[in-house]
């Protein structure tokens, strides 16, 4: 009888999908079943049926420093608790021993409440910082679009959230919100860099002591009087509810860049040295209080550092065969700059986001290091009244729902960190996601890392609901101490963060799962095998190993290890391909990698650099369902047939009489067959006779519609009819089992490439894998 695995549930109650939930209980067998032993954990996942926030501080173990679970052994009689992680013993504070029995339990041992979160009775902080920092080296229209969507934006933010504003072009304007008098700003040169020291002395601000800033004191007629500095906050940072008429003020008043440019010559933008004047204002006045720099940019940075291209329009801006011949040489000095600025980020709890709208490259393949360090969001979009920049940017401040107190918080969290405990037969091999090493090193930290390694604990910095770090891990044990049968292994994952209300909170989130120690039967490995989430995990190790390993390299990896999978789990006899079968865990999984193959995330024909990076950070930092539509995007099919169905993505799809609805996670396009697109052409959705053909039209819309309602960033839109340039988008997603080449095209859309067809793939794939 087989044992079919609910891959889903765990996800469900916990956030968490493995790739394998029955481990080998050997280190040899380990490295036999090919795919790593690794999870998915979105730490602030919406959990129906969680219990609500425990508002008082968590017990930790003494040994180890897990928190009190379901897992642990409480002796009632003697009012101790035996950790699961560490088999330590300990007591109960005398609050507990006093109440606790088998039927009056805390939520923290109510064994469906594998995941609770704790309100911290620490200090709570103050509230969140926003600063905007505006490029104003656009066009009048671009800068009216982006005014209105900063204006509307302020209406989003909680009343006591502090704001402030940064302009940059040729340089920097810091605005003093808090002088009522006139509009003021403080400048600095974009080609200079400057320190935090520095930029406190300029501002005539003082540092904050402690991390809580000092209260504002009252200012002279002339602002600043003499030497005497002053905090920030009530400055350059002013609470929403008191500065919006002033900010909008200055908003009204943005003016283009006024420095000439030579038509040769690219404007002269200083993005580099603004965010770190933005960063160095920040660090001196509100450290560690939760805060984000949000970045709006429309073209690449031309002056001082952080600078990616050359104000020469007769030098282009990098392309992938630059950087692959080393060709690029601003590339590393802008790298290392932005990777100096993510240290002072994680330092100080910044979260940096990037809003970019140009039809050229803007630099965020260099600013991907800094984003993603510090948990920031990336929305690549062409202009500012696009609906993926402006919808985006207002879905980055959704609330989460009232849990009764009548204040919904925004979902957002800050400076967060993460530390994995777990049970002693593995260690820890490292992450991949957006997360950085807080460098916490110790036994249970493997020495083979995978991702970022070499510590047991990793700062995530801004965490939403949608937030996915992978997880790897190290089977240590040998075959020399078998495991007992019934022996278990437990995993907690401990994510602290700051709520937009200032305070702290603790999400606790243990798992548990079995052994299998029976070297010669794999039944129970394979079984247990979850093969999207193994694809996620794939995908995430290859986009890592791209990053300093030649791209050929990484699909060979790839193309061993799944003709290794094949080999191990599949059944067949030698030599013999016709009698290759795999059992249902794996059977999707080659048609997984052979998309991953051909994806935007390895391929890096038809996208620049700046648009691969961007997808490479939106799917190191998304679920296992949203990363799986990036790496093989759903087809839908309309017709007058019936109702509306999933087809393959395959050539043989295309038909003349459909329209076809595809969703690749960045676009969703609705295609339309030709018979289709000429009856539309001829306006019969128009006629009443025809309502049928107007309902056809309709249904895939409304239904990319629902799509696009609940993702972000928001996807862009497009409909295309079959033969135009558009559909060009639908047709390089599609496998090309019809080709200029093939004899037979009997059905579906001919696809002019030499890539092979899934089918193709899979012969040689047999072939490989049956071989003695």
């Amino acid at each position: 009888m087989q044992q079919q695995w609910d891959f889903h549930g765990p996800e469900q109650r916990d956030g968490v999908r493995s790739s394998w939930n029955v481990w080998p209980s050997s280190r040899i067998e380990a490295t036999r079943i090919v795919v790593p032993l690794g999870c998915l954990y979105s730490p602030l996942k919406r959990i129906e049926n969680m219990p609500g926030t425990l508002s008082y501080d968590p017990i930790r173990c003494n040994g180890c420093g897990a928190v009190l679970n379901p897992y642990v052994q409480v002796d009632f009689r003697t009012k101790l608790w035996t950790c699961p992680f560490c088999t330590a013993r300990n007591h109960f504070p005398p609050h507990y021993a006093e109440n606790i029995s088998e039927s009056s339990l805390p939520a923290e041992l109510i064994p469906q409440f594998t995941t609770v979160e704790y309100e911290l009775q620490s200090q709570p902080v103050g509230p969140p910082v926003f600063m905007f920092v505006v490029d104003t080296c656009v066009d009048e229209d671009e800068l009216t679009h982006l005014r209105d969507a900063l204006q509307q934006t302020l209406n989003l933010l909680p009343e006591d959230a502090l704001v402030g504003l940064i302009t940059f072009g040729t340089l920097v304007h810091v605005h003093e919100l808090g002088f009522s008098d006139c509009p003021k700003s403080y400048v600095f040169r974009g080609e200079r860099e400057y320190t935090p020291q520095k930029v406190q002395d300029m501002l005539g601000v003082s540092a904050a002591r402690g991390g809580q800033q000092q209260q504002q004191q009252p200012m002279g007629p002339g602002g600043m009087t003499g030497a005497a500095k002053q905090s920030a906050v009530g400055r350059f940072l002013m609470p929403v509810g008191e500065c919006t008429f002033a900010l909008e003020q200055v908003l009204e008043d943005l003016q283009k860049d006024p420095w000439p440019c030579q038509p040769d010559e690219r404007v002269q933008r200083c993005t580099g040295t603004a965010l770190s004047v933005a960063m160095g204002l920040l660090e001196t006045s509100v450290p560690k209080q939760g805060s984000r720099v949000m970045l709006f940019i429309a073209g690449p940075p031309t002056v001082g550092k952080g600078a990616i291209v050359s104000r020469s329009k007769k030098e282009n801006i990098r392309s992938h065969t630059d950087l692959a011949k080393n060709q690029a040489p601003m590339y590393k000095p802008a790298v290392e700059f932005y990777t100096t600025l993510s240290d002072k980020a994680i330092a100080n709890s910044i979260v940096v986001d990037v809003f970019a709208c140009s039809l050229d490259q803007v630099g965020t393949l260099e600013l991907k290091v800094l984003v993603s360090r510090s948990g920031g969001l990336i929305v690549l979009a062409d202009k500012f009244d696009q609906s993926v920049f402006r919808e985006s940017l207002r879905r980055a401040f959704e609330r989460l729902p009232d849990t009764g107190t009548g204040v919904n918080q925004l979902q957002m969290g800050f400076g967060g960190t993460i530390e994995v405990v777990h049970s002693r037969e593995f260690k820890i091999a490292g992450a991949i996601g957006p997360c950085a090493s807080l460098k916490k090193m110790g036994p249970t930290v493997s020495e083979n890392e995978l991702g970022v390694g070499g510590t047991s604990s990793w700062y995530l910095g801004g965490v939403d609901p949608a937030t996915t770090i992978a997880f790897f891990f190290d089977v240590t044990n040998t075959n020399a101490t078998p495991l007992p049968p019934h022996k278990r292994r437990y995993i907690q994952f401990l994510t602290t963060y700051q709520a937009s209300n200032g305070r702290y909170h603790l999400r606790v989130t243990t798992i548990c799962g079995g052994w299998h120690s029976d070297a010669a039967d794999h039944t129970p490995i394979a079984q247990s095998f979850d093969q999207e989430a193994a694809t996620v995990l794939m995908a995430r190790l290859a986009v890592h190993r791209s990053l300093t390993e030649d791209i050929a390299d990484v699909m060979r990896w790839l193309d061993r290890s799944l003709i290794r999978l094949a080999a191990k789990f599949a059944s067949y006899r030698k030599d013999d391909a016709s009698s290759f079968r795999l059992s249902q865990e794996f059977s999707i999984y080659p048609q997984f990698m052979f998309h991953l193959r051909r994806s935007k995330f390895l391929q890096s024909f038809n996208s620049s650099p700046d648009e691969q990076a961007v997808y490479r950070h939106i799917l190191t930092r998304e679920n296992t369902t949203n990363s799986l539509i990036m790496l093989q995007p759903s087809l839908l099919s309309y017709s007058f047939h019936g109702p509306p169905q999933p087809v393959l993505l395959d050539a043989t799809s295309v038909r003349p009489d459909t329209i076809l609805l595809l969703d690749t996670f960045f676009h969703v396009i609705v295609f339309h067959g030709e018979t289709i697109a000429a009856w539309k052409q001829q306006g019969y959705h128009h006629q009443e006779e025809h309502v049928n053909f107007r309902n056809l039209l309709e249904a895939p819309q409304n239904d990319a519609q629902l799509i696009m309602n609940n993702r972000f960033p928001v996807p862009r839109y497009i409909v295309c009819d079959q033969h135009k340039s558009e559909a060009r988008f639908l047709l390089a997603m599609l496998n090309p089992s019809v080709t200029h080449n093939s004899a037979d095209s009997a059905g579906g859309q001919a696809i002019f490439t030499d890539d092979v067809s899934l089918r193709v793939f899979m012969e040689h794939l047999m072939k490989l894998a049956v071989q003695s």
